[in-house]
């Protein structure tokens, strides 16, 4: 199975993808139509190296993630990744923080039992001395208007990515 076919079975059923990932490595995820929703008052938090490597989750992250912190820390941040997310929103995001501009977007995200949960993101450069020597994110809830609008955006984004 590649990152453009996928089986179609019912809600809650797992699906196999093949992510690819602008690092040019890539895995197999189990992906179920199953949304966990975004806790009331809580801001998910990590950072990470220059390269995107999970260097601190805090506990909303990690109950989030549906992950341990110690499976988070040292994987790349893209474990998260879901395949319904175009690359050109990672892209924007990568081009952005290397402007050393901070970066806000909505985010679907992939939880380690293959069901998910959106976010609304916001990643800054974490910069010492002239230097970038790492990035910190901070999710919060989003608005479900914009989910929606997200939704649609990018099923189009991926199309012209040659990707369903």
């Amino acid at each position: 199975m590649n990152d453009h076919d996928a089986s179609a079975p019912g809600a809650g059923e797992p699906r196999e993808y093949l992510l690819r990932h602008h690092d040019g490595s890539q895995r197999r995820v189990q992906v179920r139509d199953l949304e966990v929703p975004y806790p009331e008052g809580r801001l998910i938090v990590s950072r990470t190296d220059p390269a995107g490597i999970i260097t601190h989750a805090n506990q909303s992250f990690v109950d989030m993630s549906g992950y341990t912190r110690e499976e988070l820390i040292g994987q790349p941040h893209h474990i998260l990744r879901h395949p319904d997310m175009p690359a050109a929103a990672f892209k924007d995001l990568w081009d952005t923080l290397g402007r050393g501009e901070p970066w806000q977007g909505y985010v679907k995200n992939l939880r380690k039992d293959g069901s998910y949960y959106w976010v609304f993101a916001t990643a800054i450069p974490n910069v010492r001395e002239g230097r970038v020597i790492g990035y910190t994110s901070v999710r919060r809830k989003p608005s479900l208007t914009r989910v929606r609008e997200c939704i649609d955006l990018y099923a189009r984004m991926r199309a012209e990515e040659g990707r369903p």
